[in-house]
């Protein structure tokens, strides 16, 4: 999601299981346990650790809100979703509202990608400068030319239809994130104990963020990407023996870990590097350089840095394949895309659909090596990933109340309680962070206001809301290229 982010590896996943049609076998039920932690492995990440370690003690805060008004929402209202309507959320928003608003929905669910996957090469960049060189890092030329390599080659592999590359993912909640994520909370509790005084201070009077006006909400915007995603593995919940009961011991277990997961990293970055010094991006590596060297063990931050590049860079090859190709199933049925976006190639990939998003991704990759603040520009891409994302959301939860009131007795394999006050709070929640977005953090207060605001309003609202209408717009009968009934539509 590092998704997810969305989060790696659950969207192929769910579209697979989405189009498959039913059959009179006998289910596999899975425990409530292994959901949770399927769960945590698609929404848990390092990556948003640097962001919310600059805050040191008030990260416990940042990070618990949205999952209350936010990831609590999302995953109960989706899961009573998919339990009662296959196919994903186009499925959803078209039953529940109209067929403009699903393709909408999952439009913006591919949309977000593209932006995703600049800050998540970022990431990958900085990670890697680390085992060459650490000046790199702060290069916004070398960044650039990571994420133009890192991508393209994405696409070559992808489009080549290698299988396999899902199970990338799975290994990398161990490799790039539990590993890498205990040993870091584990040598920063160590380098306290000898007597070193934290960076950043640890009393009670710092649980909250200091309030710098409304930029100082900015920060929870970024944390809502961190959570975003729970839509994909709601597709499980049938696979429950007793949904009702178990889904929400699944849903506040992982919500423990993840929690566990993004914060005490968080905080140990914080207690090593001083916020001032902290780079967005490479906030980790700055972390294990610094810790490794106290303990004379500097040759280790290569080798860790290699361990986060090949989770990011095999997340990555699973989000390649899912959201694209779930835009291309309903744009094929339905002509929402123009034929030449809807070809495969040989090996049945949406190539034509990844060579463009590939174009466009070139084109934002450039912008680091033109915005001056690498930490800047990543900062931009997230938010605008998270706005575009959170579009989506908006119309998830007014198709669940609209569906609730509609078909209150269609059959649901799990009702969520209380759905309407849920998906009020989820719907306030997303508004507010996306208008929040707008709104330069307190960090970019040196820097020129009304460009950040142009910039995040054209990449959110144009991709997010003008791409779509005028696909919608220009489309045509003769776009339509499958037969009805020959392929599930799933998103």
């Amino acid at each position: 999601m590092e998704t997810p982010a969305p989060r790696p590896g659950s969207v192929p996943a769910e579209a697979q299981a989405a189009a498959r049609p039913a059959r009179a076998t006998t289910t596999r039920y899975i425990s409530w346990v292994a959901l949770a932690l399927m769960t945590t492995s698609s929404v848990a990440s390092l990556r948003p650790s640097p962001t919310m370690a600059v805050y040191g003690l008030a990260c416990i805060f940042l990070y618990l809100i949205p999952a209350l008004v936010f990831l609590l929402p999302t995953s109960l209202v989706s899961a009573e979703l998919a339990s009662g309507w296959s196919g994903g959320v186009y499925n959803w928003v078209s039953e529940g509202i109209s067929k403009p608003a699903g393709f909408l929905a999952v439009w913006c669910q591919f949309a977000m990608t593209i932006f995703y996957y600049p800050s998540l090469l970022g990431f990958v960049a900085s990670t890697l400068a680390y085992v060459f060189n650490p000046d790199l890092a702060a290069s916004g030329v070398w960044t650039a030319l990571v994420i133009m390599v890192c991508y393209w080659t994405g696409v070559w592999v992808s489009s080549r239809g290698t299988s396999g590359v899902a199970g990338l993912a799975s290994g990398g909640l161990i490799i790039g994130t539990l590993i890498p994520g205990a040993l870091l909370v584990i040598l920063g509790m160590a380098f306290l104990g000898q007597g070193n005084e934290s960076a950043a201070p640890m009393s009670a009077d710092h649980l909250l963020p200091a309030w710098a006006g409304l930029a100082s909400l900015v920060l929870i915007v970024n944390n809502f990407l961190s959570y975003s995603g729970m839509e994909m593995n709601a597709v499980h919940v049938g696979s429950l023996r007793n949904p009702a009961k178990e889904f929400p011991r699944a849903i506040f277990m992982s919500m423990g870990l993840v929690l566990v997961i993004f914060i005490l990293p968080a905080l140990a970055i914080s207690w090593i590097v001083p916020a001032e010094q902290l780079s967005l991006t490479a906030g980790i590596m700055q972390a294990f350089d610094a810790i490794f060297a106290e303990f004379g063990s500097q040759w280790l931050t290569p080798i860790i840095g290699i361990m986060l590049v090949m989770a990011s860079l095999g997340g990555m090859l699973t989000w390649l394949a899912g959201p694209s190709r779930g835009l291309l199933l309903i744009s094929r049925k339905e002509g929402y895309l123009p034929p030449f976006l809807q070809r495969l190639n040989k090996h049945g990939v949406q190539q034509n659909i990844l060579v463009t998003q590939g174009v466009v991704t070139t084109v934002i990759a450039m912008a680091y090596a033109f915005i001056p603040d690498v930490s800047s520009a990543y900062w931009i891409f997230s938010v605008i990933t998270t706005q575009v994302y959170l579009i989506m959301y908006l119309l998830m939860f007014v198709a669940a109340v609209k569906l609730r009131r509609k078909h209150p007795d269609h059959p649901r394999g799990y009702r969520a309680p209380m759905l309407v006050g849920l998906c009020g709070i989820g719907f306030a929640a997303s508004l507010a962070a996306l208008l929040i977005g707008f709104i330069p953090p307190s960090q970019f207060e040196s820097g020129n206001a009304g460009i950040y605001v142009a910039v995040v309003a054209g990449g959110a609202l144009g991709l997010g809301l003008l791409v779509p209408y005028l696909f919608y717009r220009a489309r045509k009968p003769s776009w339509k290229t499958v037969d009805e009934g020959a392929e599930e539509v799933t998103a």
